[in-house]
Parts: C-alpha cells; structure tokens; sequence
C-alpha cells in the first residue's frame, strides 16, 4: 500500500496515493458560503472548479494555511477536491501488516493506524472524511 505523508498541526496524517491526483503550491482559494467551517472556498484547476477544505479545521486543530502550506488534489468518491495541509513529507510503501484499526476513532475521517519507522500514522478515509458536505450539495 503506498501512502502520501502529511503534517497537520505538527501530527503525521496520510492519504492513499491511489486517492491523490496531485499536490499543487497553496494559493488562497475563493470563498464561498458554507454552513461547514473547514469549507475555505473553490479554485479553478485546469478550467475545472474544485472545492477546498481546511483538512486541519475538519480534524478539529488549529488551522495555519499559509505560504509553506499545500493543496492536495484528491479523488473522495464522488468529486474531485482539494485539502489544505501544512506540508507534504514522503510518498512511502508499507505491508498491510503495518495498518490496524483506530479504536474509538471516527471512522468517517480516520480509516486507521499504521506503524511507521516507530511512527503512528494517522491514515484518513478519503471517500468519507467530507461527506457531511457532499450530501449537502448533492
């Protein structure tokens, strides 16, 4: 399984690398209205809109989008988005073995946890991490 490693509020979260389409450079996105707060706007890409979620907001940490910042173009089921995060670390390989559940954790944001290198790794659930607000729009 390869994942993509990224900090969020100095913690290690990470994404399947199947789910990522790209990693643009921050650019402050067009705000629109949204009853969700981590909802921070849309950016044109490539003549396609795409929606983009503070991701630290939406874990409930501190949001610090910045110029060191990152977008992270991802595939979450149903559409195309964009994830804010503080930076990207390592595109990486690991054995099914490394991943266990996430007890007691949501399992609409965290699908599990992987050891890494002595490191727990917070893997995210792409396909359901924003649903709250693609049922809204659908």
């Amino acid at each position: 399984m390869q994942l993509v490693i990224f900090k969020l509020a100095g913690e290690e979260y990470a994404l399947p690398i199947e789910h990522v389409q790209e990693i643009i450079r921050y650019t402050q996105p067009r705000s629109v209205a949204s009853v969700e707060p981590w909802v921070r706007g849309v950016l044109c890409l490539r003549g396609h809109i795409v929606p983009v979620y503070d991701l630290a907001d939406r874990l409930g940490a501190a949001s610090a989008a910045g110029e060191d910042s990152k977008i992270v173009i991802l595939e979450t089921g149903s559409e195309i988005v964009g994830v804010i995060v503080d930076g990207v670390e390592e595109v990486l390989s690991i054995e099914r073995e490394q991943v266990e559940p996430a007890p007691g954790a949501d399992s609409t944001i965290v699908d599990s946890i992987a050891e890494i290198e002595n490191r727990l790794v917070v893997l995210l659930n792409p396909a359901t991490i924003f649903s709250s607000v693609q049922a809204a729009v659908a």
